[in-house]
């Protein structure tokens, strides 16, 4: 039985049927310069019976670029192209969110017309390649972000939530997860600065605290959430001091009322076993908002986390790519359909392994 996911939950001013999220998940269906197509509305409509839909990174500028046709919020033509979300969204009674970010090193100068990427410290992504308009390319060194680079980046993300609201975003989520720049701040294995960005946990999270600021100046605090990945190692993350700089961000959040806060505590994107996992009930000790769980969960193993009190929302992603009725399955306790593969994800355009996946009836499921 699923009674408590699929219960109905305040979210700051908002009421939700229930307490499914769709994950943020980059699935490269913007046009060329960022902006947002209809496919992208359909996609989203589609999955309109979650409790949140929360869409896809996207770019705060144009040196913010980490994949070929992801989007962006960066210039007046990107809102009337998300603008088409979200009114397909609302328009099913949906709620939808945008996350907003700059990937910081993970990216490439030739995403970003010859810009160089930049990060806290002069330390590049090993033993992976990032995809660019010409082909797969060892990642470079980024440049040592300036205090100047550091305020025109906070800047960047103000202006991207002002584009989100004028697209009728019901609210933003600031990413600081996955090894992108406001993580490469948090963790020492990217942020080896002697400024005041730097050295201790109270200056390392000072760029997500200004980010936190500079947004809370145009959504009020009920519309706004964090995404953390204190487990993750995607791109190379990891770092011995993860539980005391993860507890104390949570802890600093809590003060501002926040929608949410969108915890990676799952292992499936990987573990960088630098100590004992952080879970959701250690941070429910230092955030007394709503929380969000993410990475890896079942239907059963969300419905545990809700009803043990250490969780009020829990996202999925992977199953929401191949399953546009989720909640629908979930409720009447159907077979999802069968998870799509990672070439299904990225398709430059294409609805294939996108908005041609079918729905319980559709597929004649019962």
């Amino acid at each position: 039985m699923t009674q408590q996911l699929l219960s109905p939950v305040t979210l700051g001013d908002l009421e939700l049927p229930n307490r499914v999220a769709h994950a943020p998940m980059t699935r490269t269906r913007a046009e060329a310069d960022g902006t947002p197509t209809a496919l992208m509305a359909e996609y989203y409509s589609q999955r309109a019976s979650a409790g949140l839909l929360i869409a896809e990174a996207t770019a705060v500028s144009d040196n913010s670029i980490s994949w070929q046709n992801m989007p962006g919020a960066f210039k007046p033509q990107h809102v009337e192209g998300w603008k088409l979300t979200t009114d397909a969204v609302h328009g099913k009674g949906g709620k939808i969110f945008l996350q907003i970010w700059h990937p910081g090193r993970a990216t490439h100068s030739l995403l970003n017309n010859g810009q160089h990427p930049v990060a806290p410290s002069p330390i590049p992504i090993t033993g992976d390649q990032i995809h660019t308009p010409e082909g797969k390319k060892d990642y470079e060194t980024p440049n040592e972000i300036t205090t100047d680079e550091i305020k025109r980046i906070v800047a960047d993300f103000k202006q991207a939530a002002l584009y989100a609201e004028q697209a009728n975003f019901d609210g933003v989520e600031i990413h600081g997860a996955n090894g992108y720049l406001i993580d490469q701040f948090l963790q020492t294995v990217t942020n080896q600065r002697s400024d005041s960005y730097g050295g201790s946990i109270e200056n390392r999270y000072r760029f997500l605290d200004e980010v936190v600021n500079a947004v809370l100046e145009v959504y009020p605090a009920n519309r706004v959430g964090v995404r953390l990945a204190p487990n993750g190692v995607y791109n190379d993350m990891g770092s011995p001091e993860f539980r005391e700089q993860f507890l104390y961000a949570g802890k600093q959040l809590d003060r501002y009322g926040l929608a949410y806060l969108h915890v990676m505590d799952g292992l499936a994107f990987g573990f960088h076993e630098k100590g004992d996992p952080l879970e959701l009930s250690e941070f429910r000790k230092v955030f007394g908002g709503t929380l969000m769980g993410n990475c890896g969960y079942t239907k059963e193993a969300a419905e545990a986390r809700i009803v043990e009190g250490n969780a009020d929302l829990i996202a999925f992603g992977i199953p929401f790519i191949s399953t546009p009725d989720l909640v629908e399955r979930f409720a009447q306790n159907l077979p999802l359909n069968p998870e799509l593969g990672q070439e299904h994800w990225y398709g430059d355009g294409a609805a294939k392994g996108y908005t041609d996946q079918p729905t319980a009836q559709e597929a004649g499921i019962s």
